[in-house]
């Protein structure tokens, strides 16, 4: 048997550490994340059945295209939630000995004597998929009123831990994890370590940005998922992130949310050009801005705004919030119901030119907003394509919008094709205008 010196052990030791690089969690999310989440038509009642609807709908046909992410979203862990003010009614929760929610079996049963998620998360990765779960900030105020023990300490209980400091305003399950008090990282670091051995590939932390940013527990909660040795993609919500705190929130998460729940109102797609302003700077490989889930398909099956409706949004401006999405690098989660959808609806999440600008394309950058009309262009280094997006975001009926192929680093005479229908528009040079309607847009594809 061949004997390794403690002295090459410890040159493979120190060598396996320098080789991990800083901010490591950023190669977990490479490109922007893709995926359904459960809010938009299920609010806080989601069931096991129709989560495993939506993965077999997103394997057998979302799936090739890169969709890969089903999350299930707020109070998994409730047995009574109801959508439409959830936050009235006498919540049941199901929680472990050391203070930590369980999913509840009446609407999981795989989750049967204590597994958690544990067959739910294997359902998915059988299928080639990723799991994902939302969570509140924050230790709960059950854990804390019966003292439950915090797993990883030597005797510190719920109640030594939390603080009443920036308490949630619209949801009162959690107190806030109080940094300076020993145990609170042992409590972040505790959860984390369960969803771990669940198989969680992804979680979504709820009121850490506004209206107060939590960058305390934001840290905590880096750590603890570093701690717990599996990749775990870590998104922030909701909006808006301070853009005062964006090094911070960009050095600690890889996708956080630059708004509110954004729904089906051209209102709020309108709005959203005005906060992307700002952010462009920060679309970086591992840590991406986002613009929210996507309200399009068959939403509030229960939900929490309106009723059950296939999206409010027109043909017109549907193309318009992907051609945004898709062109600023967002994340991408679905809000609606897969399985309800459409022929259209399942088009716009499966176009090969959209999903590749999407996925490989650098240098985004705002040419122009002003007066209703909105330029953005980015570059695929790759093959050597450049990208540009037009948006009439005005209630003007038309406007001709123009850009110098100068200012988008193009030289000589270019092609240019639509890239949603694939339509070949010509030779041109110097310039390249289009005419569009009341919020409509165009995305095209320059080569030379």
């Amino acid at each position: 048997m061949r004997i390794v010196s403690p002295f090459i052990i410890s040159l493979l030791l120190f060598f396996s550490c320098i080789a991990q690089p800083k901010n490591g969690f950023k190669t977990w999310a490479a490109t922007p994340p893709m995926g359904w989440n459960s809010w938009d038509c299920y609010g806080p009642t989601v069931e096991e059945h129709e989560v495993k609807a939506n993965a077999d709908y997103m394997a057998s046909h979302l799936k090739k295209f890169g969709w890969e992410y089903i999350v299930v979203d707020i109070r998994w862990f409730v047995e009574n939630d109801k959508a439409g003010g959830y936050n009235q009614n006498d919540p049941r929760y199901v929680i472990d000995e050391y203070g930590r929610y369980q999913p509840a079996v009446n609407r999981f049963p795989s989750a049967k004597d204590g597994t958690g998620f544990k067959e739910l998360a294997r359902y998915l990765h059988n299928k080639g998929l990723k799991f994902g779960i939302h969570i509140m900030r924050g230790i709960p105020k059950v854990a804390v009123e019966k003292k439950m023990p915090v797993k990883g300490t030597n005797g510190i209980t719920a109640d030594q831990v939390y603080s009443t400091d920036h308490l949630c305003k619209w949801l009162s399950d959690n107190y806030t994890v109080d940094r300076n008090k020993s145990g609170s990282q042992e409590y972040y670091n505790s959860i984390f370590d369960l969803y771990a051995e669940w198989g969680v590939d992804f979680v979504k932390v709820d009121d850490l940005s506004a209206p107060f940013y939590h960058a305390d527990e934001i840290e905590m909660i880096r750590k603890a998922i570093d701690h717990c040795g599996r990749p775990i993609v870590l998104s922030t919500s909701p909006g808006a992130t301070p853009f005062s705190d964006a090094e911070h929130i960009s050095k600690n998460a890889n996708m956080w949310r630059m708004v509110n729940d954004v729904w089906d109102s051209w209102s709020h797609i309108s709005h959203l050009f005005e906060v992307c302003r700002q952010w462009y700077p920060f679309i970086n490989s591992g840590t991406w801005p986002d613009c929210d889930m996507i309200p399009l398909g068959r939403l509030s099956i229960r939900g929490e705004v309106g009723e059950n409706r296939m999206t409010r949004l027109t043909t017109a401006e549907q193309y318009t919030l992907m051609t945004l999405f898709t062109v600023f690098r967002s994340p991408l989660f679905f809000g609606g119901d897969l399985p309800g959808n459409d022929a259209f609806t399942l088009s716009l999440l499966t176009n090969k030119e959209v999903l590749k600008m999407h996925k490989e394309s650098s240098a985004v950058r705002l040419l122009y907003q002003q007066d209703g009309q909105v330029a953005i262009t980015s570059k695929n280094t790759k093959c050597g394509e450049t990208y540009l997006a037009l948006f009439n975001i005005s209630d003007k009926p038309s406007l001709e919008l123009k850009v110098n192929l100068a200012d988008l680093g193009v030289q000589g005479k270019v092609n240019i094709m639509d890239m949603w229908t694939g339509k070949k528009l010509g030779a041109f040079q110097e310039s390249f205008s289009q005419n569009l309607l009341a919020h409509a847009s165009g995305l095209y594809k320059i080569t030379r």
